[in-house]
């Protein structure tokens, strides 16, 4: 018998979990509340775990047309510039994962997840609706939809992000925390920079709180900048403008100390957005995650601070496993909800601590500082190669 996914949010985890559920079988509907699909921000990362799903879904091909695939990973000090530690990206990380480490523009991964979907007779994406509520029984889970009334499901997929009005109605634990850390994102041709600033690699500049990182997208055509300064802002954003256009005097402010290659990259991007970041306490059991036919998946049940670049690989992650669990034959659906609760719960929390820990290193001052450059100096690649992370 046919079963019916109704998702919340069409985002890259909403994409993810259409996707997933399509091909478990499922009839999909999901519910967008924005006029159209489109995927604000600029570049992010995906590690083996993710190409490796990926692939598994028929997208190697698109994946190859739209990303870059850096050939590694270099840390320097912002302030004098000297090189820390590197670890081969590339061939190097096929060979070792058995898939690619990628970077590529958001909006482009949201494309390929959107047209795989798409292709899915059985999945309805639908702009402009939003679930505005829900009620579950044993037997199924009814959403209200304004306009159109309340609409039947199987299951209910909260994907609707950092302020989820699923996570809301499910778990009543209040709104997101603002961490005091802003984020600075931009986005250049490589063709309009001097030959000095284009790279093919990702690098991340290091500096008393505060770290810059930049790497190709677009086939390594485009050059994503994203800086993050600590202590700039403790004030909570208003829903419409946690992403916006600014200017950037704050950002050359916060870099004044250090290197002159690093501060001529940033004078050299026009156009900067600016992003209050938040973050919610790391998961603290699987009823986060699922509670009766509600699950909720990404940003929504584990929003995560970007310093481990895996907030859209863990939604990704979480909706191949999804799928997978409603993918087999026979299986009640508390069941399978509470299974893929239990396995995914504590390995987004690791990935929500390393996080955490990655941000107070990147940004470490005095002894701390000294000590972390030292042993990246001593041990740089194996610091970098995070094994538990990149099988998945």
């Amino acid at each position: 018998m046919t079963r019916r996914a109704l998702i919340a949010g069409g985002g890259i985890g909403g994409m993810a979990a259409a996707l997933a559920c399509a091909h478990a079988g499922w009839q999909v509907r999901l519910f967008e509340r924005s006029a159209e699909f489109s995927e604000v921000g600029a570049g992010i990362q995906i590690g083996p775990n993710v190409t490796r799903v990926l692939q598994a879904w028929g997208m190697d091909q698109a994946l190859r047309a739209a990303a870059a695939f850096p050939s590694r990973l270099v840390v320097r000090d912002a302030i004098s510039g000297r090189e820390l530690g590197a670890i081969a990206l590339g061939p190097a990380a096929v060979q070792r994962y058995g898939a690619p480490y990628a970077t590529i523009h958001r909006a482009d991964l949201h494309a390929m997840l959107r047209g795989g979907a798409a292709m899915h007779p059985g999945v309805q994406l639908q702009t402009g609706s939003e679930a505005a509520g829900f009620e579950q029984d044993a037997h199924r889970v009814r959403v209200r939809v304004p306009g159109e009334g309340t609409i039947d499901g199987d299951l209910l997929v909260g994907a609707d992000g950092l302020r989820s009005g699923v996570r809301a109605w499910l778990l009543a634990d209040g709104a997101p925390r603002v961490i005091g850390h802003v984020a600075y994102r931009a986005m250049v041709e490589q063709a309009h920079l001097p030959a000095a600033l284009r790279s093919q690699q990702i690098t991340v500049w290091l500096a008393p709180r505060l770290h810059l990182v930049h790497y190709p997208v677009r086939g390594g055509e485009w050059l994503n900048v994203v800086a993050v300064v600590q202590g700039e802002s403790a004030r909570a954003p208003a829903e419409d403008d946690w992403d916006q256009g600014t200017a950037a005097g704050a950002l050359y402010a916060a870099l004044e100390q250090t290197c002159p290659t690093l501060r001529d990259l940033v004078a050299s991007l026009a156009h900067w957005r600016r992003w209050i970041l938040c973050d919610r306490l790391p998961m603290q059991g699987p009823h986060q995650h699922a509670q009766g036919r509600v699950v909720l998946v990404g940003d929504a049940a584990h929003p995560m601070r970007p310093y481990l670049a895996q907030g859209a690989g863990m939604a990704i992650e979480d909706a191949q496993q999804l799928g997978r669990l409603l993918s087999q034959p026979e299986f009640r659906l508390a069941e399978a909800l509470g299974c893929f609760a239990e396995q995914r719960w504590q390995r987004n929390r690791r990935v929500q601590l390393r996080s955490i820990r990655n941000g107070s290193i990147f940004h470490a001052q005095g002894a701390l500082r000294a000590a972390r450059d030292a042993a990246m100096r001593l041990l740089g690649d194996r610091l970098l190669d995070l094994p538990w992370l990149y099988r998945g």
